[in-house]
């Protein structure tokens, strides 16, 4: 057949393009299920921390005994010096006004006792003498027990305030120390299931090298 050649020629680049187009259409597919990664690397930077010094809230501590004020010093928690200072100051001033008062209800009551009637109670305010004082025996012996009792809650007080100086200062130099890293973290969990809008409580924790 004289058309023989021709038919083979078109039958072989037929052939030759199907197989082409299969290999591109492979080609395709490759691309196209290709992954992409979930997980890119990031260079993660190291902090380098203080060490802990165990000894900084025994230290703290035992500068508040020394001088009130001074651990909050050493914490570099300078505004509280003078609230320390402030509330100290006024628990030493209210013990020493009362037991001011304390000793001049006491001295006249003893020297009543002795018989003398030259105290301060019976002197007017130029110093004159007078024939009843201005406070009686009964009122001398319930002035001493007033301010005996105020001159006692005031000590306490006073000494309150001083323990608590030194509890604020070891408690500071303690928190200061506190580990809040982020990768080490303990957290409440709460969640609203989408699908029977139910809640979710939990707790997470997140420890992370």
């Amino acid at each position: 057949m004289p058309n023989k050649p021709l038919i083979t020629g078109i039958f072989f680049l037929l052939c030759c393009f199907n197989i082409i187009a299969q290999d591109n259409e492979n080609t395709v597919k490759k691309e196209s299920t290709t992954e992409v990664p979930n997980v890119i690397a990031v260079d993660s930077i190291v902090e380098i921390r203080d060490p802990i010094n165990p000894l900084s809230p025994a230290k703290a501590a035992f500068y508040s005994a020394i001088l009130p004020g001074l651990g909050q010093a050493y914490n570099k928690k300078y505004w509280k010096i003078p609230l320390v200072w402030g509330a100290i100051g006024t628990g030493i001033y209210f013990y020493s006004t009362n037991n001011k008062e304390y000793n001049r209800y006491r001295d006249a009551y003893k020297s009543r006792l002795a018989g003398f009637t030259n105290d301060e109670f019976y002197l007017d305010s130029d110093g004159n003498q007078l024939d009843t004082p201005r406070v009686t025996t009964d009122g001398l012996e319930r002035g001493q027990k007033f301010y005996r009792r105020n001159k006692e809650i005031s000590l306490l007080v006073t000494l309150g305030l001083y323990a608590l100086n030194i509890i604020d200062a070891n408690v500071d130099a303690h928190l200061m120390q506190y580990n809040i890293d982020e990768n080490l973290t303990l957290a409440p969990h709460y969640k609203i299931n989408e699908f029977d809008a139910s809640s979710n409580l939990g707790l997470t924790l997140n420890f992370n090298f």
